[in-house]
């Protein structure tokens, strides 16, 4: 296939391009800054400029684009860059898209797009799948216009795949190395009631989930979360247990919501119990299935 990607610069992308590669795909990557390598091509999302010629021919798009979410307070200014940053991009590949498909309907074309188990807001403890509605704060109200402005390329026959991924395990993963130092200092336990469930993923299935979504058969939303999420307290003493440091000082709930605001309220006291329904029912079989193989790997890499 010829597949074009978007945001590759972060930690998924940069596992996901030697990966596409290696299966023998023709990869491209589209850039904002000034093109360094053949098989990089500029592109202007935040102006919706992208030049049509260079999805005509490519199979795929696999947008990762969007400014990172960090743990900090939700200001005004922040939550403007979080959103627009994802619409503009999406809104301008999902036109481009629509418009190849227009000009040469026979070639089957697949948009996998960027979003979040962040989603379905705070669940508690209730499981949630690919048929729950969208939550009513601002992450989940963020995803659900992301996934919207998918609508051009799905309406012009673009098969659509929206990628609601959950906490990404990696050893260079933000939440990886934050808590690994908190951790290593000793200063590691539960966050808040730690009866939140937080949706892991090792980075090798976020990396197979998507280079099996290319070729399946599946379209709409599907949750990139491994298929047995623990609770907070619960991952936690996990990685405590294999960073071999204690986990006994919780961090209060009040304490996350005074330092992180908006974001400590619902990412991180908050959280979802969301399962792979529709991964799994496609036939995708999981490398890591468990928390602590996936961990251990996280932990190992490089």
């Amino acid at each position: 296939m010829k597949i074009a990607v978007t945001g590759a610069s972060g930690l998924v992308g940069g596992a996901l391009l030697p990966a596409l590669r290696a299966d023998g795909h023709e990869v491209i990557q589209l850039v904002r800054r000034t093109p360094r390598t053949a098989a990089e091509h500029r592109w202007d999302p935040q102006h919706h400029r992208i030049d049509g010629a260079l999805l005509a021919d490519v199979d795929a798009v696999i947008n990762l684009a969007g400014t990172p979410i960090r743990p900090r307070p939700f200001t005004g200014g922040y939550k403007e860059r979080l959103l627009q940053s994802r619409l503009d991009a999406t809104t301008t590949i999902s036109k481009a898209m629509a418009a190849a498909e227009e000009g040469d309907p026979s070639r089957t074309r697949v948009l996998l797009s960027a979003s979040a188990v962040g989603f379905y807001g705070d669940t508690g403890s209730r499981t949630v799948t690919e048929q729950d509605p969208a939550g009513s704060d601002f992450l989940a109200q963020m995803c659900a216009q992301w996934e919207g402005a998918t609508a051009p390329a799905e309406a012009a026959g673009v098969r659509v795949v929206r990628l609601r991924t959950g906490l990404v395990l990696d050893r260079s993963a933000m939440l990886v190395q934050v808590l690994g130092t908190v951790f290593r200092l000793g200063l590691g336990g539960r966050m808040g009631s730690g009866r939140q469930y937080w949706p892991w993923i090792s980075l090798d299935d976020v990396i197979g989930s998507i280079r099996h979504l290319l070729t399946s058969d599946v379209a709409g939303p599907v949750n990139l979360t491994g298929p047995d999420p623990v609770t907070n307290a619960d991952f936690t003493k996990e990685l405590g247990r294999q960073l071999h440091r204690p986990t006994v000082l919780p961090v209060p709930a009040f304490a996350l919501k005074l330092a992180l605001g908006e974001f400590g309220r619902s990412s991180v006291a908050g959280g979802q119990r969301a399962l792979p329904v529709r991964l799994q029912a496609s036939g995708y079989e999981f490398t890591h299935t468990d928390l602590t193989s996936a961990l251990r790997a996280a932990l190992s890499r490089g």
